[in-house]
């Protein structure tokens, strides 16, 4: 009968957690949307303030240990140390596979030291993970842009626009690349 009750608490202890974990995860998808809302609105006068809400969510991956290792390789990369942001991202991809932040920082290294092969490969695996990941879709623009394709890096520019109407640099980068186009087309 022990061994019974034992398996029983075990079970209903293991069911809790996921049921709130489950909950948590309805909340803060709940969450991001109104702040998705707020920030396609041309009335939000504290848009930054919604961006960084957004991306203090995308930051937290469930667990402290893999927080600390995106931490640790941001902080990496902010001292310029790019193959020990590479090491840590590396890491948290290959403890949280399905958090889109890790492979973003990590393709975010990758481009600053000129891998845009990796960082187009950890991008789309972000995008696959978060299609609203504005920060993302940027990158692959301006990736795509310099590898001289602008009509691709137009159209990743115009999707995160679609998303992040007033992400800095973006409407200008659009605007040049569009007379860029227009001016190549016959």
């Amino acid at each position: 009968m022990t061994n019974l009750a034992r398996i029983l608490k075990l079970t209903v202890t293991a069911l809790f957690l996921m049921v709130a974990s489950m909950c948590s995860v309805v909340a803060q998808e709940s969450q991001l949307e109104t702040l998705f809302e707020q920030l396609a609105d041309p009335k939000t006068e504290n848009w930054e303030n919604t961006e960084s809400e957004i991306w203090a969510i995308w930051s937290k991956s469930g667990s402290d240990s893999m927080d600390l290792l995106l931490e640790r390789g941001r902080n990496a990369m902010n001292a310029g140390d790019y193959d020990a942001a590479i090491e840590h991202l590396t890491a948290l991809t290959d403890h949280a596979p399905d958090f889109a932040e890790g492979w973003n920082a990590r393709a975010t290294a990758y481009y600053q030291i000129g891998h845009f092969g990796p960082s187009i490969q950890d991008i789309r695996r972000t995008l696959a993970l978060n299609p609203r990941h504005f920060g993302a879709l940027s990158g692959l623009g301006l990736i795509l842009q310099e590898l001289e394709l602008p009509e691709d890096a137009l159209y990743a520019f115009r999707q995160a626009q679609a998303i992040h109407p007033r992400q800095p640099n973006l409407s200008e980068n659009i605007r040049r690349l569009e007379q860029l186009v227009a001016g190549t087309e016959l």
